[in-house]
């Protein structure tokens, strides 16, 4: 009788723990730049925010944690993300980067190395990553903007990463959704980013 009752015990003690680990909140980290900090927004209005609102209405547990500067690069993205990842220990690293390292006319091969780091560091950290990608405007050649917008797909193929090819569709061609510097989205623009980014996003947090 005291066997079973052990057995029983360590039994329920098993379920329990797992029960845990399920329901356990999941972290999801952001790297991103100013589209992603709310450059030029009321605090609460960016698509980061919104997504968590989303996520508490459609009752998944999940820590949001943004951790985008505007003007941030890959380089710089590259850098802070291990103390982040140390510190956080997200189960999710969302990488939306490389604008700024495109419109200052910077290499894309070094862009891509760069995220490709930090797909590197957050896999290694069990952490999965979904990448968040950018078009340059034309004036920027067709070669180098071809190769910019190609390299998002590159990096999604080669670490089976879910990926969003261009947070601003529906956006970028709609002037009137930009900030007078017509680089910002506004506020009204942030819920079809976030449209953009939901069906992928979602996908990924309920597989885990």
């Amino acid at each position: 009788m005291l066997a079973i009752f052990k057995k029983l015990s360590v039994g329920a003690l098993m379920l329990a723990a797992s029960a845990s680990a399920y329901s356990a909140p999941k972290t999801v980290l952001v790297l991103g730049d100013s589209l992603s900090a709310e450059y030029g927004l009321a605090r609460g209005a960016g698509w980061v925010a919104l997504l968590e609102q989303k996520l508490q209405r459609e009752k998944i547990d999940a820590r949001i944690v943004n951790a985008s500067i505007s003007g941030e690069t890959t380089s710089g993205g590259r850098a802070r993300l291990p103390a982040l990842l140390d510190q956080h220990k997200p189960q999710i690293v969302v990488i939306e980067l490389g604008a700024n390292d495109g419109l200052r006319g910077l290499a894309v091969a070094a862009a891509e190395n760069n995220l490709r780091q930090m797909i590197n560091l957050s896999q290694k950290k069990e952490a999965k990553v979904m990448l968040v990608g950018m078009r340059m405007p034309p004036n920027y050649g067709r070669a180098y903007t071809e190769r910019f917008f190609g390299m998002y797909k590159v990096l999604a193929t080669e670490y089976k990463a879910p990926l969003v090819p261009f947070m601003l569709e529906g956006v970028a061609d709609k002037p009137a959704l930009f900030q007078a510097d017509r680089l910002h989205p506004t506020a009204q623009a942030h819920p079809i980013i976030l449209n953009n980014i939901w069906p992928t996003f979602s996908n990924l947090i309920k597989s885990r």
